[in-house]
């Protein structure tokens, strides 16, 4: 018995020391939602992001409201940004983020600009350039969204994306549209 306390005593360290140097990269993901009482699907969905795995939450912006892309005919959209460390590669954090927005009962319809529960993005990963059928990273539309470069300014301000641009040029640029910071 003497010898199965020293065994399992050598191999927890070893664990962590495993753990320790799994490379972990800095993410940003985009967090929005205009359906299902908004405020609370951003939320639960900042909540689940807590509980990706090998991932850790390290920022959170406020939480903003902004009129909808595309149709008008929609309510008014919740966004925030998250920072989000992970050792994740980035299909697998795509994964997981799909299964919170299926959890949370997103339903995906060929109109891009509709109105939906919950949709999380990808902006950026590390200064990887990402382009596949699955993926576009740095995210394809988020230089023209101020409901995205606002919230991404807030949790990074010294941020530059991996062609070089800063993130406080660009949100400096970019018109406010009526984008509203809620209060907490």
């Amino acid at each position: 018995m003497a010898l199965e306390n020293v065994k399992s005593h050598k191999t927890k360290p070893l664990k962590l020391i495993a753990t320790m140097q799994m490379k972990m990269i800095t993410t940003y993901i985009g967090v929005g939602s205009n359906l299902s009482d908004p405020i609370k699907q951003v939320k639960l969905a900042i909540d689940a992001l807590h509980k990706v795995k090998n991932s850790q939450v390290s920022a959170i912006s406020s939480i903003y409201g902004s009129k909808p892309m595309g149709p008008q005919d929609q309510p008014d959209y919740i966004n925030a940004v998250v920072e989000l460390k992970t050792s994740l590669k980035p299909l697998m954090l795509l994964d997981a983020l799909q299964a919170i927005e299926n959890k949370a009962g997103r339903v995906r319809k060929e109109n891009r600009w509709g109105a939906r529960i919950l949709d999380l993005d990808i902006l950026l990963f590390g200064d990887q350039i990402i382009e596949n059928k699955c993926l576009t990273i740095p995210h394809y539309g988020m230089k023209v969204r101020e409901f995205v470069l606002l919230p991404l300014q807030e949790v990074a301000p010294h941020l530059h994306l991996p062609n070089g641009e800063s993130i406080n040029d660009l949100a400096d640029k970019i018109a406010h549209n009526n984008l509203l910071k809620l209060p907490n």
